[in-house]
């Protein structure tokens, strides 16, 4: 088994120190840097540690030999495409956040910068985090299984407004929202 501590951690924008710092409880980022590499055997209690500190299911930090892995190939800049500076391992979305489940909106019709075939990963956060979402593009449960989409442009503590994706569409005004899910992703086929 191969650890991936290094491709999740860079993947996730952190650093050595960031990693150590979460882990329960703290270590050093000298620590982390051996287990990445090898030097130090990553045990079971290493393994949980990280995947807790890295916020990933620990079985995402092991993969198999057997199975190549989908990787980083080029690294696209302002001075165009060039090899990235070391070997990567790009991991899906749905591996890198273990903290709630994705949602997705399936886009069947193109409707305002939404394409048909795209796929919006979104995120669950209850109705008192509303103010946080405000100009994000979230769904939002409706009575009779019907939903609500579009710019979170207003919240209080009882309702929340939403602008339609596309122009000379209606505003929307929800009651009491269940919950309300936030785009993080787009994915868009070629």
């Amino acid at each position: 088994m191969i650890n991936r501590i290094r491709d999740i951690r860079q993947q996730k924008g952190l650093t050595l120190a960031d990693v150590a710092a979460a882990c329960q409880p703290p270590t050093t980022a000298q620590t982390i840097g051996r287990l990445e590499t090898g030097m130090r055997t990553l045990s079971l209690g290493w393994m949980n540690r990280i995947a807790a500190a890295l916020d990933v299911e620990a079985e995402l930090v092991l993969r198999s030999e057997t199975r190549e892995p989908a990787m980083i190939v080029a690294v696209l800049t302002e001075a165009g495409p060039e090899a990235p500076h070391a070997r990567r391992e790009a991991m899906l979305p749905s591996e890198l956040a273990a903290d709630a489940p994705w949602l997705v909106l399936d886009v069947e019709a193109s409707l305002g910068e939404y394409r048909s075939g795209d796929q919006v990963w979104m995120r669950q956060y209850p109705p008192a985090q509303a103010a946080r979402l405000l100009n994000r593009d979230v769904l939002v449960p409706r009575p009779a299984g019907r939903f609500a989409f579009g710019r979170l442009i207003d919240c209080d503590g009882e309702r929340v407004v939403l602008s339609a994706p596309a122009a000379g569409r209606a505003q929307v005004t929800v009651e009491h929202p269940q919950w309300l899910a936030v785009a993080e992703m787009l994915v868009r086929k070629l």
